[in-house]
């Protein structure tokens, strides 16, 4: 073995045999802070986000009107025949209409959107 390394091969050995230092012993203004740091990372990366969507969810809901084509979750696409205040008579097919809750739309679509680009947009 190189005779370099066993002086420094004998350091590693007694560093990983030494006792852990001892825990608990933290500053406790640290570890509010520590605290307060990963509250502030969820509300940026969690919390906020869902917020913003939730938004626009809303807006795009209240937004429904008479004539717009939309996309259920379901997987249906109709055109609105009659906009209430929760509910929506969605036109599906010739002569066929149903009624559906307004929190059941997951996009409103374009006049000429065809169906497959509608389920690649959602």
């Amino acid at each position: 073995m190189n005779t370099i390394l066993l002086p420094v091969m004998a350091k590693v050995t007694v560093l990983a045999q030494a006792p852990a230092a001892a825990t608990g012993s933290g500053d406790p203004v640290q570890m509010f802070g520590m605290i307060a740091i990963m509250l502030a990372i969820f509300y940026f990366l969690l919390i906020r986000p869902q917020q913003r969507r939730d938004r626009e969810r809303r807006n795009m809901l209240s937004k429904v009107k008479t004539g717009d084509k939309v996309l259920f979750a379901g997987g249906l696409i109709g055109s609105v025949s009659n906009a209430k205040e929760k509910t929506l008579c969605i036109k599906i097919a010739d002569g066929v209409k149903v009624d559906a809750s307004r929190n059941s739309i997951s996009a409103i679509l374009d006049k000429d959107t065809d169906i497959e680009e509608a389920s690649l947009s959602t």
